[in-house]
């Protein structure tokens, strides 16, 4: 398992492989990873629809599938009768690198275009990734009518996100002017302080990559039995998610045990490892 391991995390494996049987899910981290047992999001539901419709690259985790349709499903109850909520990329079926993008590879991360009105209050469906200004104000190409991104509507699937059983959030990409928007309206709705500190603490703009000024970029974090099987990375642990679980600590005859099955012949070290810990003199080569 350690082998395998090894080989998930240092970029070794680019598709699901009999090598590392005990690796399954989202394996590795969002940048360097592959995916398994993975559920396509369809191609419209309840309150969303697929971007492109007839992409490959919308298969992720199936707790995050369920997390998409239940938050666009909240959003259509809360708001009745706006436009839906358009799902960008989120991974291909066996995970690995997808063209335009350096993450979206381990079915933890999906693009959701955000949800917009006319000046005048007007639910539209998005144009597409539009730059958005500060004020919350765009004018698509080829338009002659700005559009302004749905806040409370936004605000109420961010929340539905933060706040759903299925997944936890490790981060939404989006830039500061926006995020300055939708925490506005969370003060002003008199959302909980606790509820506003995860929003705040999650929502990132990225220093490394274009500003997101025209999408929300959702990460979410590996659950506690994901990690066992492979998961790793994509952000800091922050302290409202479960913890991991802990293995038990490895004995001086754990590592003896470990060298009589060792496939590369490393017993003489483990019997090193062993001596030390137990206190005895360690022959030279």
């Amino acid at each position: 398992m350690i082998f395998a391991a090894g080989l998930a995390l240092s970029g070794c494996l680019s598709t699901p492989t009999p090598l590392a049987p005990g690796l399954q899910g989202s394996v590795g981290v969002p940048n360097q990873g592959v995916l398994t047992e993975a559920e396509e999001l369809p191609v419209r539901g309840l309150g969303f629809a697929r971007y492109r419709p007839l992409s490959t690259h919308y298969y992720g985790r199936p707790r995050l599938v369920r997390a998409l349709e239940s938050a666009a499903a909240s959003v259509a109850t809360h708001a009745p009768g706006g436009a839906p909520l358009f799902v960008g990329d989120l991974s291909a079926k066996t995970g690995g690198r997808i063209a335009g993008h350096d993450s979206h590879r381990s079915g933890r991360d999906v693009d959701l275009l955000f949800l917009v009105m006319s000046p005048a209050g007007v639910s539209r469906p998005s144009p597409g990734f539009v730059r958005f200004e500060g004020d919350g104000l765009a004018l698509p190409e080829a338009s002659k009518d700005y559009i302004r991104i749905d806040v409370d509507r936004e605000w109420w699937l961010l929340r539905s996100l933060l706040l759903s059983p299925d997944i936890d959030v490790q981060f939404m990409f989006v830039c500061h002017e926006v995020e300055a928007l939708l925490i506005d309206h969370a003060r002003a709705l008199g959302e909980s302080d606790d509820l506003v500190l995860r929003a705040e603490t999650v929502m990132l703009e990225p220093s490394d990559s274009l500003r997101h000024d025209d999408h929300v970029h959702l990460r979410i974090a590996c659950a506690p039995e994901e990690a066992v099987s492979g998961c790793s990375g994509g952000g800091p642990r922050w302290q409202w998610l479960p913890a991991y679980p802990v293995g038990p600590s490895l004995t001086a005859q754990d590592f003896a045990d470990i060298a009589r099955e060792d496939p590369f012949q490393l017993d003489g070290v483990a019997r090193s490892t062993a001596a030390l810990q137990s206190g005895d003199a360690v022959d030279g080569p």
